[in-house]
């Protein structure tokens, strides 16, 4: 059976927690207290795990923390390969302020990885065979170059495998500079890549199209938050929009999106189904408090309440 692995090379520990108000100056009791493993490819192939899709998630491990994620990703039940490094791994922060249900999130940059460290990620996949998709997600850490997704799209092309990049910046632009599967920019992020500093929702697909046809991409499926999300090829383009509901956290949001999109692609399932089922992930991660992924039940139900036919999205 073919292969679906996810990297992740900036992880991290994701704590959460909740106080009543975030007052300064004073000391706050917090309430609900969470750790998780997370980051872009670690949430991917933990909400691929919750779907029912097997996934190996390839990450970079160093530390107590390292250690201590490794435990909780294994608890889940999530096949993992861990590649060593010298420094912690990097904790994240969410906190809930319950007064006004804003949510404050907390990124850390992450440790300092060596060159000898980042390109066992690249040799171990190059040694795997039979890779139907490649998932790379989340921030570069120091010391990773931001063309390390670029040097991935040649490896996938070398093994036939379809490579799915979620990430943003300079290591985007090198991604989709070597050409890539899929790419799922939200409205700056593509805006960005077109030359531009804004994006009007009507000039969605001329800009997608555009990175199609320099063979930027095969697919590009570009978030739109509460909009729900586009997917534009060069011949087909769908919006689809979420059910209306009340959102408790948008934490990993994105990542269970891609999760939902990657399982429907395993699956060959056709393309608008595809987005409505990466839009039901993304959309039921936000029925969750804290930093928690989507559920299957809460995906599928969505997934049935979106299954009317999608609105072609304007050309």
């Amino acid at each position: 059976m073919k292969k679906i692995i996810t990297l992740t090379l900036n992880p991290a520990l994701d704590k959460s927690i909740a106080v009543p108000q975030l007052v300064p100056e004073k000391k706050l009791k917090a309430s609900g207290a969470k750790t998780e493993p997370g980051g872009g490819g670690i949430n991917v192939s933990r909400a691929l795990h919750k779907l029912g899709v097997d996934s190996r998630a390839v990450y970079l491990s160093g530390g107590y923390t390292g250690k201590q994620f490794d435990t909780l990703l294994a608890a889940e039940g999530v096949a993992a390969v861990p590649l060593p490094i010298k420094n912690d791994m990097r904790e994240n922060f969410v906190v809930l302020d319950e007064y006004s249900n804003a949510q404050y999130r907390f990124g850390m940059e992450g440790p300092q990885v060596e060159p000898d460290e980042w390109l066992d990620s690249l040799q171990y996949i190059s040694e795997q065979d039979d890779i139907a998709y490649i998932v790379a997600s989340g921030s570069l850490p120091p010391g990773v170059p931001a063309d390390i997704f670029g040097q991935l799209a040649v490896i996938a092309k070398q093994k036939n495998a379809r490579l799915v990049v979620d990430t943003s910046g300079d290591a985007l632009k090198y991604a989709v500079q070597k050409g890539v599967f899929l790419v799922k920019p939200n409205l700056s992020e593509l805006a960005g890549l077109y030359g531009k500093e804004k994006l009007g929702k009507e000039e969605i697909v001329t800009a997608a199209r555009s990175m199609i046809r320099k063979s930027c991409c095969e697919i590009m499926v570009v978030s739109m938050g509460g909009d729900g999300a586009m997917l534009v090829t060069a011949t087909e383009q769908f919006q689809v929009t979420p059910p209306k509901q009340k959102i408790q956290s948008t934490v990993g949001a994105g990542d269970s999106m891609v999760a939902g999109l990657v399982a429907a692609l395993s699956k060959e399932w056709e393309l608008e189904d595809v987005l409505r089922y990466g839009v039901a992930a993304g959309s039921a991660a936000t029925l969750n408090a804290g930093t928690e992924l989507c559920k299957k039940e809460d995906t599928e139900r969505l997934f049935a309440e979106m299954k009317q036919p999608a609105v072609a999205a304007m050309s």
